[in-house]
Parts: C-alpha cells; structure tokens; sequence
C-alpha cells in the first residue's frame, strides 16, 4: 500500500528556496528572444451602422523639428512649453498615413491611397480584402502621400475601381505643373468623378467642402442607422498642434486663414455632435473624438470601443 507524501514547514522552506533559482534560469531562457521593435496591427475596423469602416495603416514616420510644420505663427517658447505640457517631444513627431475603407454593403469605398500602392494594398490585404474588390477610390485632396498610391509603374493599383474627387481640387492642380498630379491623377482625368459640395461619393456618404489645406480639400460625412463618421483627411494634422490650438498655422496648409476657419468649424460640428472622425495623420489607428475644452480649443480623445457594438 503506497504512502502520500508528507508536507511539512521544513520541505516548505525547502521548495521555496529552490524558486528564484527555477525563475533566474527561466529568466535567463527568455532573455534570448530577440529584440522585435515597434510595430502596430496594420488595419482597425469598426461599425458605423451597419456599415464597416477600416482605416489602414499604410505608413509611419518621424519627422524632425515639428515646430517647423505647426505653430509657425507662434514663438519657440510658446511651441516648446505646450508641448511640454502635453508630454511631446519638441525633437521630432511621429506621422501616420492613414486610407480608410467604407463598405456600406454594396460598395467597397477606398478614401486615398498613401505614399505608394504597395503599402496600402499590403494593408488592404492583412484586413481581409484585395486591391481588385476595391469599387471607387475617392482622393480627398492631391498632396502626393494620398495620390501616390493610386497607380504603381503607371498602372492602376485598383484595377476595377472607378474615381472620385472635389471639383475644385481638381480644376486647382489642372495646368500647374505639379509632377504629382501630372504623373498620377491626369492620366486618369476621364475616369474621375466630380463632386461639390453635398454630393454623393456612395450610399450613406456625402462629400463636405473643406478648404484651406488645399483649394478644394473635401472631407466626407459617413452615416447609416443615426451613427455618424467624419473621413477627415488632412482639415487638422495632430491631435494636439492642431486641436487644441486650431489656430496655429500649418506649413502644408495652402491657404492658412482657410485653413484655420475649416479647422474650427469641423471640430466645433464634432464636439457638438460627439461625431467620430478619421484623421488621415492623427495617432494609429487614426479614430476617435473632439472635446471642446472651453477656451476656443479642442481635445482629442482617442476611440475605445464605441464603434464596435
């Protein structure tokens, strides 16, 4: 007849002074996992309605002195203590390039198209979709990080997609020499679309004069089943420099008092109707909401998971 075996405070003590010597091992087993760096998931989707929207990380960089780009009409002292405050580093920033998807049941909807074809197509694909499926692609504005990406060696990255742009963007790059536009968009000018202001890109999504980041920048409302989600591009390019302080300039904005007027208009809509939106450049993954903070200036307040019930 077998025995169980017995327990007392002396093998207790015992068992317990053999652990750290178990963990150092197991520590020193683990340590030699390699170093991986940074990384994000490469594409988020939520619900608007019954539609899903998945915005798509095509891009990050860091970018040096970022009071190059906002606050130009602000001393350094004024840049260097609010970003102080907000825990930012005056050295470099951190961009993102953010397309979007909208599927609204019937459509498969690309908002621009990054730097290149091939990261955002990788993006489309780790989501779940091909380039081919895509069935418009709407360019919000003709900067070459959203225009890039729309043809590869001069053949359309979206092959069965028909085009969509703002009227006025694209009549202001006409004629003016830019290689970007010329090497991109002009080769396909008779497959575009026009739209003005209030005109329909899709079911359930409504183009939105937004100018001042370029002459016709466009912003695009997404609505279905009373929820709302503003595709946002480029009206505001930090969550900070440009929310909380809608009025310092902006080195890529064209026209810069234009600018800082949609800037406000937009953010007071969004914080007044606690709508959501997409900022092309705002923190991976690019979604969340506006706060007013009640001294003319906004807060940006990352989307948790309003968007996935």
């Amino acid at each position: 007849m077998s025995t169980s075996p017995k327990f007392n405070r002396r093998t207790a003590l015992m068992g317990a002074a053999a652990l750290p010597l178990a963990a150092a091992t197991a520590t020193q087993s683990r340590a030699a996992a390699p170093m991986l760096g940074v990384s994000q998931a490469p594409f988020r989707r939520v619900k608007v309605g019954n539609f899903e929207v998945t915005t798509l990380l095509a891009g990050t960089r860091s970018i040096d002195g970022p009071h190059d780009i906002f606050g130009l009409n602000v001393d350094a002292d004024t840049f260097n203590s609010i970003s102080a405050e907000a825990g930012l580093s005056t050295d470099a920033a951190q961009f993102f390039f953010t397309p979007t998807l909208v599927n609204n049941g019937s459509e498969l909807v690309l908002f621009d198209t990054g730097l290149q074809g091939a990261g955002t197509v990788a993006a489309i694909e780790a989501a779940g979709y091909t380039a081919d499926q895509v069935d418009k692609v709407v360019i919000t504005h003709m900067h070459g990080d959203h225009i890039g990406g729309i043809s590869t060696d001069g053949t359309p990255t979206f092959a069965n997609a028909s085009y969509i742009t703002g009227a006025v963007e694209f009549d202001a790059w006409s004629g003016t020499d830019n290689e970007n536009f010329d090497g991109k968009i002009a080769p396909l000018a008779e497959q575009f679309t026009m739209l003005d202001d209030g005109g329909s890109a899709a079911s359930g999504i409504t183009a939105m004069a937004a100018f001042g980041h370029t002459p016709g920048h466009m912003v695009y409302m997404v609505e279905d089943g009373g929820t709302q989600l503003v595709i946002g591009a480029d009206f505001a390019n930090h969550y900070v420099w440009s929310l909380a302080h809608p009025d310092w300039e902006v080195r890529f904005d064209m026209d810069k008092a234009a600018a800082a007027a949609t800037r406000k208009q937009l953010l007071d809509m969004m914080a007044t109707d606690r709508t959501a939106f997409v900022g092309y450049h705002m923190p991976w993954p690019g979604i969340g909401y506006v706060v007013g903070n009640g001294d003319g200036g906004y807060r940006y307040e990352a989307h948790s998971y309003q968007l996935m019930l």
